[in-house]
């Protein structure tokens, strides 16, 4: 496991309070979005679908106490354990808390997400070693499919759309139809830097527009506030930014961090962890001299730089 050494709080991390508690929202009928505030690094947002006594989950959480807290939300709105627990993703504030449902629970996702959660494993515990993980474990999909894959849960239709690379290689999204309902996963973010380097740039604007065709009343990011199609806009529009700041700092023979730290934030300067742009830039790079979207990148040393334009370890409430 590879541990990035804290280097302490910048002054606006250590004004940042400490978040508040996750709330339950019914955002249909029978759809509920539990969504962990400030929507930070490692705080992650999770579904819960309920018909006719039956209930499927949509990711979990990155720690043993969150995901307690989860699952206790849970219980308040369905009868038993979650028969299917989708995951968006591979990333580990989704998946760890896998480990903590029983074995009625079946865990499904894309092909991908199984591959690199195994890849993964518990690493991302070593860039935030002071957060309290608690007893969790990587517990693998049971179910992978490739391209989509309809749940009926009791007399409800949910389809699963993968539309990566985009976040990830292996981005699901969970869309209601007869509910209007979007769960994006980190496809999507609300109030939140989008991020997309284990991903595409390309392949996000790709994905946005295949999502904003879907025309849902209510989308549930991954990470922040719930709205509606205007998160899908405002994502793609972050997005479009990048690819042209990156045209721009190749002109200038700038490096993602040069131009990160050169960057005129604009309208995006009151998003959460900007320290992100320096990844996507690098992830925008990569793609614009050729490159694979979802091809392999430094993730470490791209985190590393991230630590250097925020001017410390970004804060993790997990």
């Amino acid at each position: 496991m590879v541990t990035i050494r804290p280097t302490g709080p910048t002054r606006a991390e250590a004004d940042r309070p400490e978040p508040a508690h996750p709330r339950l929202e019914e955002v249909a009928e029978g759809v509920f979005a539990h969504i962990q505030p400030d929507g930070g690094w490692c705080l992650n947002n999770a579904g819960i679908l309920v018909d006719e006594g039956r209930a499927a989950l949509v990711d979990t959480a990155a720690t043993e106490r969150r995901t307690l807290l989860l699952r206790q939300a849970l219980a308040t709105v369905a009868p038993q354990e979650p028969e299917v627990l989708v995951n968006t993703h591979h990333h580990s504030d989704h998946t760890f808390g896998n480990s903590l449902f029983g074995p009625g629970t079946t865990v499904v996702a894309h092909e991908r997400t199984r591959q690199e959660s195994a890849e993964a494993g518990l690493g991302l515990q070593g860039l935030w070693p002071g957060v309290d993980w608690g007893a969790v474990s990587v517990r693998l999909p049971a179910l992978t499919f490739r391209d989509t894959l309809t749940l009926h849960l009791g007399g409800l239709r949910v389809e699963l759309i993968h539309v990566g690379p985009a976040h990830t290689t292996n981005d699901t999204v969970v869309w209601i139809p007869d509910r209007g309902v979007l769960f994006t996963g980190d496809v999507v973010m609300s109030g939140v830097t989008p991020y997309a380097l284990m991903g595409s740039v390309e392949g996000s604007l790709r994905a946005l527009d295949q999502l904003a065709e879907l025309h849902p009343r209510v989308v549930v990011p991954g990470h922040g506030a719930v709205g509606g199609p205007g998160l899908i806009a405002a994502n793609r529009a972050y997005f479009a930014w990048i690819q042209q700041l990156d045209t721009e700092a190749r002109a200038a023979g700038l490096t993602p961090l040069q131009a990160a730290k050169d960057a005129d934030l604009g309208g995006f300067a009151d998003l959460l962890d900007p320290e992100r742009l320096v990844s996507n830039l690098h992830r925008a790079r990569l793609e614009a001299e050729g490159g694979v979207p979802g091809a392999p990148i430094d993730i470490l040393g791209s985190f590393r730089e991230m630590v250097e334009y925020h001017g410390g370890l970004p804060t993790c409430h997990a």
